[in-house]
């Protein structure tokens, strides 16, 4: 029986990265066998480039909509490579019928990061598809930045006795996506982390450009990056759970929902795999920056157990942390 794509397979897990496994053989180069969340090469100095496709539904949530959550995950993941974000370039597939206001309210969004953040929008194009065809609009962006000499961070540059550093509480995005999706009502609202960080990368860089990997833990969480992280620099991961903050909102919404914090997605933390040497200036420097300031160390990368995430939890045992399988939440971005 012929095998069909499943929700699952846009989920950021486990098919997800077969799925993408099956890409790379077709498409097999340097470049991107390393699976960074940008390209990087040399064009008369070295550029970072990527892109991206956003369909999340509802496209308002509390904290943001489809509109700066595309612009700022493009912005993040030029950013994750160490690059200074400069342009970017705006598609939008938008459904006959979507009402003329709820565009420009999103576009007036977009507006607001790309003027806080310096970003120009260069290019772009616009379609017009049947009623039925498409769910009111999906938006693919691309992006370019530069990258300064010195700096070298990929996912294959962690090393073991590393420190990993995660920038604030996880699950915000992926529970505020779905308490909107759901009709769902919290003693205390959830709002989307969604922010451009390229900011916060800046402001560590300045301290020390000896970061080893940035990753922004987006669709499967924390635990699936961290799985990634692992498998791309064949090493083994060890986090501690009372060291990974959650905040008591998401917390609560994630043990009535029965979900794993760990694998709900974000849109504006990032982790960072740095020298121990290192770490506390940089861990100081983020959390003097807006996006930066829950920022804490949770783990340490190890050469034992090579592929592995393993995390202590609060009564002291130790557990393996795998990566997503299945769908937790369809169209999170």
């Amino acid at each position: 029986m012929d095998s069909k794509i499943l929700l699952a397979h846009g989920s950021g897990g486990r098919l997800s990265h077969n799925l993408i496994k099956d890409f790379i053989q077709l498409f097999r180069n340097q470049i991107l066998e390393k699976m960074d969340d940008s390209a990087v090469f040399d064009l008369n100095g070295r550029v970072a480039f990527t892109t991206d496709s956003y369909v999340v539904n509802p496209i308002f949530f509390p904290g943001g909509d489809i509109g700066q959550l595309a612009v700022c995950g493009t912005i993040n993941d030029l950013s994750m490579c160490g690059a200074t974000p400069l342009y970017i370039s705006l598609a939008l597939i938008i459904e006959e019928g979507l009402p003329m206001s709820v565009l420009k309210q999103i576009t007036s969004s977009i507006q607001t990061v790309v003027k806080d953040t310096g970003v120009k929008v260069v290019t772009g194009d616009t379609k017009v598809v049947n009623q039925g065809s498409a769910d009111k609009l999906f938006i693919n962006t691309a992006g370019i930045g530069l990258i300064s000499e010195g700096i070298d961070i990929s996912g294959t540059n962690a090393k073991p006795g590393d420190k990993i550093i995660l920038s604030g509480a996880i699950g915000d995005h992926g529970i505020a996506v779905m308490a909107q999706r759901e009709g769902l009502r919290f003693k205390i609202l959830v709002k989307s982390d969604c922010a451009p960080l390229n900011t916060l990368v800046a402001d560590m860089l300045k301290v020390s450009e000896k970061i080893h990997c940035l990753r922004d833990p987006t669709r499967g969480g924390l635990a699936t990056t961290l799985n990634e992280l692992t498998m791309q620099s064949k090493v083994g991961i060890n986090i501690e759970e009372e060291k990974v903050p959650v905040h008591e909102s998401v917390r609560a919404a994630c043990e009535f929902l029965g979900f794993d914090p760990l694998y709900v997605a974000n849109e504006g933390k990032l982790v960072a795999i740095v020298p121990a040497r290192n770490a506390e200036k940089i861990l100081k420097a983020m959390q003097q920056n807006l996006y930066g300031k829950e920022s804490t160390i949770i783990g340490e990368v190890v050469a034992e157990h090579p592929g592995i995430v393993t995390m202590k939890t609060i009564l002291g045992t130790s557990r393996i942390v795998d990566m997503l399988s299945g769908e937790l939440l369809p169209r999170i971005c």
